[in-house]
């Protein structure tokens, strides 16, 4: 080999070697540079914990075993980066003496480095894993996801923003925050000072049952058994705390006072019993109430010596003949007026109008903000209540006619089928002869199968909007009024023997929901008083009875008919027909037994008929009832009052002897004036409809602050008076009115078996109601009913007449706590705001 050669190898060789330890110096001075600055992130980290409280002693353990010792001392590995520590532990010892090499090639103002404990690097893909996604009623928990990122999402911001809200008051001046407080104490440990999100230890996290170590498999989000696993509901949540900023101005005050006035005017009204239910009977036991096997079971009782006669068209009752001694005195019609014209002066007063509007616009936003700031909570705290949800929750059907109580498919069926079984029936009387099931329809011109749903016609149409009297019609199957008589009546030739079997098969499909009961409501129209006898027969000779089932009477105002038609000469007759065998039975209940027993059942009284027809506004001279004899119907308020004197002291004898009493329910505010509403205010327990308060913000105020019940039915009413989407309801049920849904009328209105569920579920997709929200409805609906104490106790839980969340049992109302601590306080508020400070609130609801 030539020299030329030789010196050519000899030049690669030395300019390789020289290029190998100029790259292994490089790379030494890199490594350490990388370590010198990991080592003064966590010199950072050290002097931050140093200032701050000192980690309970678990975290100081975990964080220790996350270090471990090394020829250097304790090193601390990354999840993202190689472990350099181990590359630059095996140099010499005059290479580590040599210092921090600086290299030019690194940019200032690099992020942290995120770290985590050493031998959690294969549970992580990278530090975005970390953090917790914002919880919604979709994702309630943190998600635990290997492969979910939330970088450049939406939900960060929400995130920070909901962290914030997690335990502050908010107040009027617009701090954040419990008094006292700098703003920065209430953020949560993983936001910092500047709102942004720090990491979090991934020990942190709600974990799942199967938390799998595969790097690539995919957790679930624990939702289900981790909240169950909590306690049984949320408690901590977000608390309005919004006081005044000055006290109430002098206008103010005087419109407080008329207002306290109209409400202790009506505490003088009401009938209260003077031992409350749950007083008289405690109930131990939680488990269902044994059903009565003999609900018409008479034992006899002795007659009292009571004695009672009828002045001016009110009952007033004596302990003895002899006596002149008035038991249970009731104020008198003048003052009944009197008061009523005094409410209708207060809710047209100018100022009065304007401080309620007001009021009830802020009690509307305050539940707003409160659902922005805890719905999330309240959807939390029904998840961790085992078995309840909106389904097999109780609900009452607070307002529905017995007549109607069937869908018209129900009706069709049952129809067919007797047409089909028992076509040689002799059902009645017509012109002179009796006719069979088959020769009424021949005489119809029609044939079982020809019958169909549009062939019955009794569902309601446009034909029937602000047409009460078409509407009734509808009651009558193929328009045909002997139809109604044969099916729908229980004063017929046949005893109401169809209606009753009818009636079964709906208490059967009541008995299979289970958690669905209604109040049907049955006429007495006090044309005669063996009325009640009829009834009561009817009752007990069908067997008609239900543990989901309770009754009302309802008096139809027809007055003016019965005039005409000559059944009656004066108002008084009708009073008579309808109070005075009620009395009779009280007094001596073995004048009437299966009444007596039927009465047991019995829990309202309510007055039915057409409110938009005119009428003239009731004066305090006006004519007794006895002087009433003219043709026309008498105005509603005067109906009003007398019904509710004599229940009034039907009531008090009632209680006085230790039989059940009957609550004052009628129709009110459906359609009509101003002054139907006023005259309930003042004498009602609860009424039906009452959609005209949205007219009267007065009026509604009042309603709101003595908790006056609301059943309400807004698919009755879009056929009647009021288009669905215009329905007060949902504003009503944001202020914290105490309302209810009701079907009104099955046979009219709905389409399906289970028409309550139906009118819940309309109601919850046009007004985007939650499931707390129907819940809600749910157990108002259970307060406002008359069902017995021992079956609410079990339905809504052994201490539901206290008010606020100590009356809530969630396991049995899935009802959260916060929802109606919420409601409890926002109601005390005004009551105290109305009675300026010095409102006496019991804490028991109104006996």
């Amino acid at each position: 080999m030539d020299a030329q050669a030789v010196h050519l190898a000899l030049a690669a060789l030395v300019g390789a070697s020289v290029v190998a330890v100029s790259a292994y110096y490089m790379h030494r001075k890199t490594l350490a540079q990388l370590l010198e600055f990991a080592r003064t992130v966590e010199r950072e980290n050290d002097g931050g914990r140093s200032d701050a409280e000192s980690p309970p002693a678990h975290s100081k353990k975990r964080r220790g075993a996350s270090r471990r010792p090394s020829s250097g001392g304790y090193r601390r590995c990354s999840a993202s980066l190689p472990d350099v520590t181990a590359i630059s532990s095996g140099l010499d010892g005059d290479e580590k003496r040599n210092g921090p090499v600086h290299v030019e090639g690194i940019p200032a103002g690099l992020p942290r480095l995120h770290t985590v404990r050493e031998g959690k690097a294969a549970q992580s893909g990278s530090f975005k894993r970390s953090l917790l996604r914002p919880t919604s009623p979709k994702s309630p928990v943190a998600s635990a996801s290997a492969f979910e990122s939330v970088e450049g999402s939406d939900d960060e911001d929400n995130m920070a923003d909901k962290a914030k809200l997690d335990t502050s008051y908010l107040h009027t001046n617009g701090t954040v925050g419990p008094v006292g407080k700098i703003p920065f104490e209430t953020l949560p440990n993983h936001v910092n000072a500047n709102g942004e999100q720090m990491s979090i230890a991934a020990s942190s996290m709600i974990r799942s049952h199967s938390v799998s170590g595969d790097l690539h498999g995919v957790q679930p989000d624990p939702i289900a058994a981790d909240i169950l696993r909590k306690g049984p509901e949320q408690e901590t949540f977000t608390r309005l705390n919004i006081t005044p900023i000055e006290a109430p101005s002098p206008d103010e005050v005087e419109a407080y006072g008329v207002l306290q006035e109209c409400l202790e005017m009506r505490k003088r009204y009401v009938f209260r019993e003077a031992v409350a239910p749950w007083e008289k009977e405690v109930i131990s036991d939680p488990s269902t109430p044994k059903p009565n096997s003999e609900p018409f079971l008479y034992i006899p009782e002795g007659k009292s010596d009571h004695y009672f006669e009828m002045q001016d068209g009110v009952i007033h009752v004596y302990p003895n003949r002899d006596t002149k001694e008035e038991l249970f005195p009731v104020a008198d019609a003048t003052t009944f007026f009197t008061d009523l014209h005094h409410v209708l002066r207060v809710i047209a007063a100018g100022n009065i109008r304007t401080l309620c509007h007001h009021r009830l616009n802020l009690l509307e936003q305050k539940f707003n903000l409160h659902l922005m700031l805890n719905a999330d909570r309240e959807f939390l705290a029904q998840k961790s209540a085992p078995h309840r949800d909106f389904y097999n929750v109780r609900k009452v059907d607070t307002h529905v006619h017995h007549s109607a109580c069937m869908n018209q498919k129900h009706l069709l069926r049952f129809i067919k089928s007797k047409l089909k079984k028992e076509p040689d029936e002799v059902v009645i009387f017509r012109d002179g002869t009796y006719l069979t099931l088959k020769e009424v329809f021949q005489s119809l011109d029609l044939t079982g199968y020809d019958l169909n749903v549009d062939l019955l016609d009794v569902h309601a149409d446009k034909s029937t909007f602000h047409r009460f009297d078409k509407f009734n019609l509808k009651y009558n199957p193929c328009g045909q009024s002997r139809l109604r008589e044969i099916f729908l009546k229980q004063d017929n030739l046949i005893q109401g023997r169809f209606l009753g079997e009818l009636t079964k098969q709906v208490f059967s499909d009541l008995a299979a929901s289970k958690y669905q009961m209604a109040e049907y409501r049955i006429s007495i129209y006090g044309r005669k008083q063996s009325e009640w006898d009829q009834l009561a027969s009817w009752i007990v000779n069908n067997d008609l009875y239900s543990e989901n089932v309770v009754w009302l009477i309802q008096l139809p105002r027809l007055y003016n008919v019965y005039k005409e038609m000559g059944i009656v000469t004066s108002f008084q007759n009708m009073l008579d027909n309808i109070f005075i065998p009620l009395f009779e039975v009280t007094v001596n209940p073995d004048s009437h037994p299966q009444l007596h027993v039927f009465l047991k059942q019995v829990v309202g009284l309510d007055l039915v008929d057409d409110e938009s027809k005119p009428e003239r506004r009731p004066t305090k001279h006006m004519p007794t009832p006895d002087q009433w004899t003219n043709v026309f119907n008498p105005a509603f308020s005067y109906y009003v009052y007398y019904c509710y004197a004599n229940l009034y002291s039907l009531n008090k004898l009632r209680e006085s002897k230790g039989m059940t009493t009957i609550k004052f329910r009628p129709h009110s505010g459906e359609a009509g004036d101003i002054d139907h509403l006023a005259a309930t205010f003042l004498t009602a327990h609860n009424i039906a409809h009452g959609i005209n308060l949205k007219k009267s913000p007065v009026l509604q105020y009042l309603y709101y602050l003595a908790q006056i019940g609301l059943a309400m039915s807004p698919l009755s009413n879009n056929s009647l008076f009021l288009d669905y989407h215009r329905n007060p309801f949902p504003m009503f049920f944001l202020r914290g009115l105490n309302v209810s849904l009701s079907t009104d009328d099955p046979l009219q209105i709905h389409l399906t078996k289970e028409p309550l569920v139906e009118e819940y579920s309309i109601a919850a997709s046009v007004w985007k109601l939650s499931s707390c929200d129907l819940c809600e409805i749910a157990r108002n609906s259970v307060y406002q009913s008359g069902f017995s104490h021992a079956l609410k106790s079990h339905w809504i839980g052994q201490e539901y007449y206290k008010r606020g969340p100590d009356g809530n049992d969630i396991q049995r109302t899935n009802v959260p706590h916060i929802r109606l601590e919420f409601r409890d306080t926002i109601w005390r508020e005004e009551m105290q705001q109305v009675y300026l400070g010095k409102a006496i609130i019991p804490e028991e609801v109104d006996k």
